[in-house]
């Protein structure tokens, strides 16, 4: 499994190594996801976004935290309902597993990344969860890239609701291991013959050696080698960036 942004992708333009790796996985047979805490996008969506930076990755070969939450709300409650702030990613997601989306005495109030998030929305949130609602948030990450700079995103919304209701949300997404366990099952894999590949020390590594995986830490991202002393755990492994990972794809990732 392997993280997208600062992993395979860096502003829109694909790391160096990144089209070999994925084609070096594609022709070894093994199983593998590109996952993304960014809830705005489908699979398929993201499928076109990734061709068009140069990669060529699965719709199937796709899982997002907006899946992982959809997953997770149809296994604590099937066919609930929910009031959903978010975009078409979380929404379709969410109407896979069968949920009816309202505003009208909802199980969950969720929450995703939007680019659009109003005043209006964010209130009709606050007063579901003082109603009852339970509140559940796709990721906890504060702000996310744009070409512009930085930009809210989810975990900065969801401290703003929780500020106004006291109410905590349940995230689903990275650091949370119940992100990688849900994508295991997505794909039948199993943790001990599972590598996790991210950029950044504080979610995909955490997450990934919480679950049981192999954590690959690559320095092309957010993480520099600098810091990795700074953390209380460490990953598995360190690399530059995925191509120096190709050589090592046929390998088992307990005997790496």
């Amino acid at each position: 499994m392997s993280d997208m942004d600062g992993v395979l992708v860096q502003e829109g333009h694909p790391v160096p190594g990144a089209q070999e790796f994925i084609a070096k996985l594609k022709t070894s047979g093994k199983s593998f996801l590109v996952l993304t805490n960014n809830s705005i996008y489908t699979p398929r969506d993201l499928a076109v976004r990734l061709r068009a930076a140069g990669l060529e990755v699965p719709e199937e070969s796709i899982y997002t935290s907006a899946m992982a939450t959809a997953r997770f709300l149809a296994d604590q409650r099937p066919g609930g309902s929910a009031y959903v702030v978010g975009e078409a990613g979380l929404t379709t997601a969410l109407h896979e597993v069968g949920y009816v989306l309202t505003d009208l005495a909802p199980d969950y109030v969720v929450l995703g990344e939007t680019r659009n998030y109003s005043f209006e929305q964010i209130t009709r949130a606050i007063r579901l969860i003082e109603g009852g609602a339970r509140f559940i948030a796709t990721n906890p990450d504060a702000v996310g890239p744009s070409n512009e700079g930085s930009l809210p995103a989810c975990g900065s919304v969801a401290a703003m609701i929780t500020r106004a209701t006291g109410v905590q949300p349940y995230f689903v997404g990275k650091p949370n291991p119940m992100m990688m366990r849900s994508a295991l099952n997505a794909i039948d894999a199993h943790s001990e013959s599972t590598a996790m590949i991210g950029d950044r020390m504080d979610t995909d590594v955490v997450s990934g050696m919480e679950a049981g995986l192999y954590t690959i830490l690559v320095l092309s991202g957010v993480t520099a080698s600098t810091e990795i002393e700074r953390w209380p755990y460490r990953p598995s492994l360190v690399v530059d960036s995925v191509a120096d990972l190709i050589p090592l794809v046929d390998a088992d990732p307990a005997h790496t």
